[in-house]
Formats: structure tokens, sequence, C-alpha cells
């Protein structure tokens, strides 16, 4: 598979960080579900999760998205869910090599851009925010959400800083 990310870009987690995104993670589950936040005991959707996951490893926050509908309807179809991935993440090409702590995109249907985060927690699991729960939940990896999978990313390693950061 093609490497799709700048030549800046981190390279992927070592198990370590793979380990701390698994931890931080757990912390956030009975988050209320709240559409576009990302604060951990007060309220979050799947990216805020994941924004709020970002924030606490690396110290600063992922570019805003800026606004998105609550089922990320784009009538234009782009993937914005995972053009964003690929600039701060590193892809994996498939499940078989993904470990806990990866991030996993979700799309609802082939044809449709993907619509949905989480972090794979286990082989059989993964933590996500999940508005049909109403919180962040662990949900076990059966067959409905592994055949949606869109794509598989690793955090980059927390010493390395995200492209065009600079302090």
């Amino acid at each position: 598979m093609a490497d799709r990310l700048s030549p800046e870009m981190p390279p992927p987690a070592d198990c370590r960080t793979r380990q701390l995104v698994v931890a931080e993670a757990l912390t956030w589950i009975g988050t209320p579900y709240r559409h576009q936040a990302s604060r951990k005991h007060v309220g979050c959707d799947c990216l805020g999760l994941v924004r709020g996951i970002w924030q606490a490893l690396y110290g600063y926050p992922l570019a805003d998205p800026g606004p998105y509908a609550p089922d990320w309807v784009d009538v234009g179809g782009t993937e914005r869910l995972l053009v964003g991935a690929r600039r701060y993440f590193k892809e994996i090409p498939r499940l078989e090599a993904s470990a806990a702590g990866d991030l996993l995109l979700f799309r609802w249907r082939p044809h449709l851009p993907a619509r949905h985060l989480g972090i794979l927690a286990g082989p059989t699991s993964f933590i996500h925010a999940y508005e049909g729960a109403g919180r962040v939940v662990r949900s076990p990896l059966v067959p409905q959400w592994r055949q949606r999978i869109a794509a598989i990313f690793a955090f980059p390693e927390p010493a390395k800083r995200a492209p065009g950061r600079h302090s």
C-alpha cells in the first residue's frame, strides 16, 4: 500500500503508545454523547472522543474540523474523516495488521464516505461514542461492525510533532 502521508509524518505508534491510547479511551467510557463536543465526562461524539484522546496524549488539539451534521451527511460525498485521518495518523493496510489502540473508521454503506470512528480496544472490541447508546461505550467488534471498517490508522509516537506544529 502506498504511503499517502507527508515525509514529516511521525512513524506509527509503538506498543507503548497503543497502550496509552487504550488506557485513555477507557477513561472516556460513560461520557454522554454530545454532538461536536470533546470533553471527557461532559460530552463527546465519535470525533470528539478521538480529539480528546489526541489532546491527552500530545498536549495540543487536532485541527478543528469545522461544523458537521450529526449524521455527517455531506451532499458532495467527500471523505472528510478519511482525509483528516491521513493527515495525522499512519494508515494500517488491513485489520489483521492492526492492534489495540488503533483508530477505526467506519462507513455505513459501501458507496458512502466514512462517518464513524472508534478505538480498537482488543481483537474483539472497540470504544466509541455511539449516539444509539447515548454515551461512550465499549462494543463487541461483531461482523456487522467489522464489515463496515473503511480504514485503520495508528496514532503517531507522542514524542513526535504533527506536521506544521512548532513550539
